[in-house]
Formats: C-alpha cells, structure tokens, sequence
C-alpha cells in the first residue's frame, strides 16, 4: 500500500508558476512509475506528466511540454510537478498517482494509487 498527499496547488494569475509536491509513504517509493493527472468541472481526467522509478526518462502531454517539468526525489520519496507560464486552461485538481508498471506510465488505467487532488487555478 502506498498513500500520497499532493500540496502547493493554489491561485495564481496566467504566466505565473507553481510547485506541486506529491509526498509518498509506505512501501518502497523507488518501486514505483509517478504521474500527475488533472480533471477540470466537466471533464474527464487527463494525463499531465509521468516520469519512471530513476527519473532517466519522463514524458508530457502536449499540452504542458515545454511549460511543466516533473521530477522525484526518491531519497525524500516525492515527486513534483513544476509548473510555469501557467494558463487559465490549466485550471484544474490536479492528482498524483503511482504505478507498478515499469516504465514512463501514460495512462490511467495503469495506476493503482492515487492522492486526494489539490486545486490549481490560474486567473487570467
């Protein structure tokens, strides 16, 4: 069993940037592929950001490539998402999540836990 407890979410205006840390307690943090997800009101949860169990590979959705960065620190068993030049669309809860697939994990179906999601908005 693994929890995770995401902070640093908040309200930032657009071109702003924020960090979002995903702490992670209980078996071997090592052992596990992180994400970050998002879901806005109406929408489905998409992915954001995935990064493997050393951090030699990660990979982005489109939309965020270039703007966002996901990192861990396996010796603090956290991974975070730094976020910049911040746009109203990405106003979301954003939710970290860790699976046992090996590799930069894509999708939801592959993640067995999940944190409780912390809000981001950004104003424009």
């Amino acid at each position: 069993q693994v929890q995770l407890v995401e902070s640093g979410g908040g309200l930032v205006q657009a071109g702003g940037s924020l960090r979002l840390s995903c702490a992670a307690s209980g078996r071997t943090f090592r052992g596990y592929s992180m994400g970050w997800f998002r879901q806005a009101p109406g929408k489905e949860r998409e992915f954001v950001a995935a990064i493997n169990w050393n951090g030699g590979s990660t990979d982005y959705a489109g939309s965020v490539k270039g703007r966002f960065a996901i990192i861990r620190n396996n010796a603090k068993n956290t991974v975070y998402l730094q976020m910049n030049s911040l746009r109203p669309e990405d106003t979301a809860v954003y939710y970290c999540a860790a699976s046992s697939t090996f590799g930069v994990v894509l999708t939801t179906a592959e993640y067995i836990y999940w944190g409780q999601g912390t809000q981001v908005t950004v104003s424009s």
